[in-house]
C-alpha cells in the first residue's frame, strides 16, 4: 500500500499533505512554491511509494467550479502527464482555508504564526486529505 499525497494548489504556494503507509492519518509537509511543485513531487516520489494524488478542487458555495479551476486544471494535467502511473483524483476543498485558520486559533497559534500563509496552506492540504480519507471509510 502506498501513500496518498494531497496538494492544495495555489497560484503562489502549494500546501502538501501525505498519509502514513497504512493510509490512516494525514500529516503536513512543508509548503512549496507553485513553480517548484513538480520537482518537489518528482523527488518525493523517488523516495516514497505514492499510490494516488488528491488535488483540492475549488468550488463555489453552490458546488460549481470556482474561478481558481483555471489554475488548478493545468496543474492536474501536468501531474497526469508527468506521473502517468499514479492516479489523480480531485476532492472538494471548500472552506478548508477558513477551517485551517479557525483550527490555528483554536490550537493557540500566536498571531504571527497565523499570519503565515504557508502554514495555513499546509493545514488546508491536511484537511483535504483527512476529509478524503474519512469519505473512503
Amino acid at each position: 500500500m502506498g501513500r496518498l499525497l494531497a496538494v492544495d494548489y495555489g497560484r503562489k504556494r502549494c500546501g502538501i499533505a501525505v498519509t502514513d503507509i497504512l493510509q490512516i492519518s494525514a500529516n503536513g509537509l512543508p509548503t512549496v512554491r507553485s513553480c517548484d511543485i513538480l520537482s518537489f513531487l518528482k523527488n518525493y516520489c523517488e523516495k516514497e511509494n505514492v499510490e494516488k494524488f488528491i488535488v483540492g478542487e475549488p468550488k463555489d458555495l453552490k458546488g460549481n467550479p470556482s474561478d481558481s479551476m483555471r489554475y488548478v486544471m493545468p496543474f492536474v494535467n501536468t501531474l497526469k502527464k508527468n506521473f502517468p502511473d499514479i492516479p489523480v483524483e480531485m476532492y472538494d476543498e471548500r472552506f478548508t482555508s477558513t477551517i485551517a485558520h479557525q483550527e490555528m486559533v483554536a490550537g493557540g497559534f500566536k498571531k504571527k504564526v497565523r499570519q503565515e500563509k504557508a502554514k495555513a496552506d499546509e493545514m488546508a492540504a491536511v484537511l483535504i486529505l483527512t476529509s478524503y480519507l474519512e469519505s473512503k471509510r
